[in-house]
């Protein structure tokens, strides 16, 4: 049997979606309704593809949640110089920098040598390379922010010194890097992390330069989980920082919101990320 409300779904997601990506130069230019300032940087890593999705997600956290600091997106070298200029133009806290232009230059091998061999190489390097002055978030792209997010103000506030990871549904983990099973639980999800001190990598690093073969898409976020931990790094709430894909096959989205923090829409709910974009 056909499954109507799935594919409904996929289909309205689709067409918002390209509605959206016609109507993005005029969309960059409104105007967001906010005062709230935020102590806080934000770094989102994203290419040319997604850049409707970037537009958007910056879009939802200055609405939702307030204005920061800075919101830097850093670019893996494919944004075209006019995609660059419209995500400036969504706000005078949003800047545009190559991923080159970030990086440290004392980053291991190991790490150099996935860049060259994989894109998730780049996003491992970017987080790896992050300066971390004050309170400091990494969100990906295909992450929107709802009001309950103004939890985030109350977290920086109490000045916490431990790094806050969002909850993974599943172990999405490279295990040549696991050396135990015990290892696998608590997973971590890299897409939404709020740091508030430099994060000490050597530990995974150790695992990652004493893999034979090639690293793979999960290499980075393996190498993330085991370095969260080794920081004593906490949990959001799952309740209000979502990523479930429980709804995948019906029609609405079951997690979305006043209450919520985020929502990540991984790929297998992506179309689900266009239900709840506003303005």
């Amino acid at each position: 049997m056909v499954n109507i409300g799935y594919h409904l779904a996929r289909m309205q997601g689709q067409i918002t979606r390209n509605i959206y990506t016609k109507l993005i130069q005029r969309i960059s230019s409104y105007s967001i309704n906010q005062s709230r300032k935020i102590d806080i940087t934000i770094y989102s890593f994203s290419c040319e593809r997604d850049l409707p999705e970037q537009v958007a997600s910056i879009r939802s956290f200055i609405r939702n949640i307030g204005i920061p600091e800075r919101f830097v997106v850093i670019s893996d070298g494919s944004y075209s110089d006019s995609s660059c200029k419209l995500l400036r133009r969504i706000h005078p806290c949003v800047d545009v920098i190559p991923f080159t232009k970030l990086l440290r230059p004392d980053l291991p091998q190991c790490v150099t040598n996935y860049i060259q061999i994989h894109p998730m190489g780049k996003k491992l390097a970017t987080l790896m390379s992050i300066s971390v002055k004050g309170a400091t978030i990494y969100t990906d792209s295909d992450i929107l922010f709802f009001p309950g997010g103004v939890d985030l103000i109350n977290l920086i506030k109490v000045h916490e010194t431990s790094c806050y990871y969002l909850p993974d549904c599943s172990a999405s983990l490279d295990e040549r890097l696991i050396y135990d099973e015990c290892e696998k639980s608590q997973p971590v999800n890299a897409g939404f992390l709020l740091f508030q001190h430099e994060l000490d990598w050597n530990f995974a690093i150790e695992r990652l330069d004493k893999l034979q073969d090639n690293p793979i898409y999960f290499t980075e976020q393996t190498t993330v989980h085991l370095t969260i931990h080794h920081n004593h790094g906490k949990p959001f709430c799952p309740e209000k920082y979502i990523l479930n894909v429980e709804d995948q096959f019906v029609y609405p989205d079951k997690f979305a919101s006043s209450e919520i923090a985020i929502r990540h829409y991984v790929n297998d709910v992506r179309h689900k990320f266009w239900m709840n974009i506003g303005l």
